[in-house]
C-alpha cells in the first residue's frame, strides 16, 4: 500500500526536494514544443524584464504531479490535478539549478477511497503553484 494509500484527512505526506537544471529545461522544450527564448536564452529573459531564465510553468506542475503520483505508488491513480502558476522558478546557469520543495496534505477521503491532497510548491521560499489540488482514486 502506497503511503498515500494509508494516509487520512488532515496527514502530511513526505515533502520532496527537486532541482530544475538548464539542461531539464532545454529537454522539456524539446518534448513539449515550447521553444521560448525565456526558457533558455538570458538575454531575452532579461529583456523581457525577468529576473532570469524561468522554467516552464508547465514543466513545474508536472514536477508536482509527479510527486503525487509517486505518493499514490500509481501514476494512473492521479485522476485530476489543476493549479495556477503564481511565481516563476529561476533557473540560474550553473551546475547545481533551482530547487523547489514540494509538500502535500490530504484534506479529504471520501466513501470510495478517493483522496483530495493538496500540493505546495517553494522556490526561495515562495509559493510557485496556488491552489495546487489533486484528486486520487485507489485502482
Amino acid at each position: 500500500m502506497s503511503a498515500l494509500g494509508d494516509a487520512s484527512a488532515g496527514d502530511q505526506l513526505e515533502p520532496r526536494t527537486v532541482t530544475i537544471t538548464r539542461a531539464d529545461l532545454v529537454a522539456y522544450a524539446g518534448a513539449s514544443g515550447d521553444l521560448n527564448p525565456i526558457h533558455w536564452n538570458e538575454r531575452v529573459a532579461l529583456e523581457v524584464g525577468l529576473p532570469g531564465v524561468i522554467a516552464h510553468g508547465m514543466f513545474t506542475m508536472s514536477l508536482a504531479a509527479r510527486y503525487v503520483a509517486d505518493l499514490a505508488g500509481d501514476p494512473a491513480a492521479v485522476v485530476a490535478f489543476s493549479t495556477r502558476f503564481t511565481r516563476p522558478v529561476v533557473v540560474p546557469d550553473d551546475d547545481a539549478g533551482a530547487t523547489v520543495e514540494l509538500g502535500a496534505k490530504v484534506t479529504d477521503v471520501t466513501d470510495d477511497g478517493a483522496r483530495t491532497v493538496t500540493v505546495t510548491a517553494t522556490h526561495d521560499g515562495k509559493g510557485v503553484l496556488g491552489k495546487a489540488v489533486a484528486t486520487v482514486r485507489p485502482r
